[in-house]
């Protein structure tokens, strides 16, 4: 087994020229193959390819598709940039096998990534993501692969538009009439991603109006350190909407599948209240009902709100490698994770697209703007506060600190009782109806996160000093 490539919470990401290369691009691809062909033997319904707006990501996304097509797999391959979700939603629609994603999503644009769905559209869980790690070459040698003219003429590659199917299948489950006519000022923040120009598919024509920012392709995404949708990535997004007058602000991370929210007066609404509107609204506006999945990193919210209208809540591990299969595994109606990826039932993949229009109809049905959605969802779980640090450190030191984690046993985290401590995924911090504290290691990059949530606003700080502290890590210089 190659142990230069190893899969994260949500696939392989690389420094672009540094690892992320054609050549393991092609490796990758190759492994791909061998478990789709021989390990679930599907390969024969063919596999949906697609990229994101970075540098290079077509002409990656070709090399895989060469070595796919060398291995006698039919490729279909997107037209244009396109967002995961309708990479994912794709497979469903073309019946395919999978799909291989060519992006790094939020990181910084010095990388480049690769991501591998099944064909539910979910993404692969760990059991299969340990199978075609396994299958990794050491070298590039043992690489089938064809031009993608040959593939093409031999009939194993074709070019499609996934946007018919995808916009059919929102409007399946958002109905946008009413959002296209309500006559709201929304401000879009496209983070010069592929989500850029697919809100306009939806809300043009009508009375609200939509005005976008960062909507063309720039990989070297200027105004903002990665595309990630928080601050001050978004600050940006947040002066728009003040300067424009806006009801909202939403945004989509670098590949589509995250939402930002900006509330009116031009504050950020962190993803954990995000998560917290969107149960409101499947519950409470929409009437459904079903089991909601959370990773460990998100908010104690949805436990109150199962409570209140007896749903049960499922928590994972960190990543929708998790999320997804749990979702598929109990039919779950909601799910999503601390960083802003939130999936419906049907498509177990994170769908910045669809849940922005979904947050754009609370507002019209419940006739409120973000903040006093906040107020309306505090008056029914009480107030949460939430914030999280990210901390770079060398990765030799990884092992020293995690030993120190796993021998610390605090009896309280500043001043709170710990009434348990969870190592599903890092160490979490159980406090009671107080909140929680979670320290773990990034899944994709060299970076340590501390997050806390509680019901306490003043105790947020020492709070995540107090996880600093327990890691033996310094703060992130300003």
């Amino acid at each position: 087994m190659a142990d230069d490539i190893m899969f994260g919470t949500d696939g392989w990401r690389g420094m672009i020229a540094e690892d992320y290369t054609f050549d393991n691009v092609r490796r990758v691809a190759q492994a791909v193959a061998a478990y789709f062909r021989e390990d679930i033997g599907t390969a024969n319904r063919g596999i949906v390819i697609g990229y994101d707006r970075r540098f290079g990501s077509e002409n990656f996304a070709a090399a895989a598709a060469e070595v796919l097509a060398g291995n006698g797999i039919h490729v279909f391959l997107t037209q244009s940039a396109t967002p995961t979700p309708i990479i994912s939603y794709s497979i469903l629609d073309k019946g395919a096998a999978g799909a291989v994603n060519i992006t790094a999503s939020h990181n910084p644009p010095t990388d480049n990534g690769f991501k591998v769905r099944d064909h539910r559209g979910a993404a692969v869980a760990p059991e299969g993501l340990e199978k075609i790690e396994s299958r990794l070459s050491d070298a590039v040698s043992g690489v089938k692969r064809i031009s993608l003219e040959a593939a093409k003429d031999e009939g194993l590659q074709e070019t499609f538009e996934p946007a018919p199917a995808y916009v059919d299948y929102v409007k399946q489950h958002v109905d946008v009439e009413p959002i296209k006519q309500a006559g709201l000022n929304v401000a879009y923040d496209a983070m010069w991603g592929a989500g850029a120009g697919w809100f306009e598919r939806f809300l043009d024509g009508g009375a609200t109006t939509l005005h976008s920012i960062h909507g063309e392709r720039n990989p070297v995404f200027p105004e903002m350190s990665r595309p990630e949708p928080i601050p001050p990535n978004i600050d940006v997004l947040r002066n728009t909407v003040v300067d424009m007058g806006a009801d909202a602000g939403i945004a989509t991370d670098g590949d589509g599948d995250r939402v930002g929210l900006v509330d009116e007066g031009g504050a950020f609404v962190d993803q954990l209240r995000v998560f917290g509107l969107l149960a409101m609204y499947v519950l409470r506006v929409r009437g459904w009902r079903g089991p909601i999945v959370k990773t460990l990193s998100t908010t104690k919210m949805l436990e109150k709100l199962g409570r209140q209208f007896g749903v049960d809540v499922h928590e994972t591990g960190v990543g929708f490698k998790y999320v997804g299969p749990k979702m598929l595994e109990t039919d779950a109606m909601l799910g999503g994770e601390e960083s802003g990826g939130f999936a419906f039932r049907e498509l177990p993949e994170r769908d910045g697209i669809l849940v922005n229009l979904a947050l754009l109809d609370l507002m019209v049905q419940m006739d409120k703007r973000p903040s006093e959605l906040v107020e309306t969802l505090f008056e029914m779980v009480g107030p949460h506060y939430y914030d999280r640090i990210d901390v770079r450190f060398p990765t030799e030191d990884r092992p020293i600190v995690r030993q120190r984690l796993e021998d610390a046993r605090p009896s309280d985290i500043a001043g709170l009782p710990v009434r348990d401590i969870l190592a599903l995924d890092g160490f979490k911090y159980d406090l009671g109806d107080a909140g929680w504290l979670l320290i773990r290691f990034s899944g994709t990059e060299p970076l340590i996160r501390v997050y806390t949530e509680t019901t306490d606003e003043d105790k947020v700080h020492d709070i995540l000093q107090a996880g600093l502290d327990l890691a033996g890590i310094e703060p992130p210089q300003e």
